[in-house]
């Protein structure tokens, strides 16, 4: 005959079971779990989360050979995204300042004469093509001065009210680096001046004359 006590500890064994029986079942489900994300640990779990990074951003830019400065149309291009550290590395302090933070270089710091070759400027930060040195002028500002840039696609013009003026800035379309400004005071055929900053720019000369 089973006494009151026995019963008792029989409950309680079998609760003992019953919980001990539960819990293992999470367990398990738990490393099912992670297997099934593809790993161990919490390192599996972070792995699996979908990334919020956003993917490059493609633009439509106007292509130029280097040899000779041919038009080869429109191409697809991932517009170039880095950090200040990233830019400080490509970039020397002149042209961070410049390029990152629109600054302004001084007046004939740089080589800003038209070249006796032909050829044409390129983005310092990214290598967009953006002005053909047969539309560069001598504006005598000390600044490299063009009347038309290579194409409407490569540059980004925006207002600036900077500094208490009304101004058009002109940045890279290949990564947002501030080139100069354009002004409505230049020669024919168009009447403008872009006015760069050479430090934003590098000239190749064509290899093909």
């Amino acid at each position: 005959m089973t006494s009151a006590l026995d019963i008792k500890a029989m409950d309680r064994r079998r609760f003992l079971f019953t919980a001990l029986g539960g819990g293992a079942a999470l367990v398990l489900a738990g490393a099912s779990l992670m297997r099934w994300r593809g790993g161990k640990g919490a390192g599996a779990i972070a792995a699996a989360t979908p990334t919020t990074a956003s993917p490059p951003q493609m633009l439509l830019l106007e292509c130029f050979a280097d040899n000779d400065g041919h038009d080869l149309g429109p191409c697809d291009v991932h517009k170039l995204v880095l950090s200040d550290a990233q830019w400080h590395e490509r970039l020397s302090d002149a042209a961070f300042n410049v390029m990152r933070r629109a600054g302004t270089e001084m007046a004939f710091s740089g080589p800003h004469e038209k070249p006796n070759s032909k050829g044409l400027y390129r983005c310092a930060g990214c290598a967009t093509a953006l002005f053909d040195a047969s539309t560069q002028f001598d504006s005598g500002t000390g600044w490299p001065s063009f009347w038309r840039s290579i194409s409407k696609r490569n540059v980004i013009e925006s207002r600036d009210a900077s500094y208490g003026m009304i101004r058009t800035a002109v940045s890279c379309a290949g990564c947002d680096s501030h080139l100069g400004h354009v002004f409505d005071d230049g020669p024919a055929p168009t009447g403008l001046r872009y006015c760069m900053n050479s430090v934003a720019m590098r000239f190749v000369a064509y290899r093909v004359s």
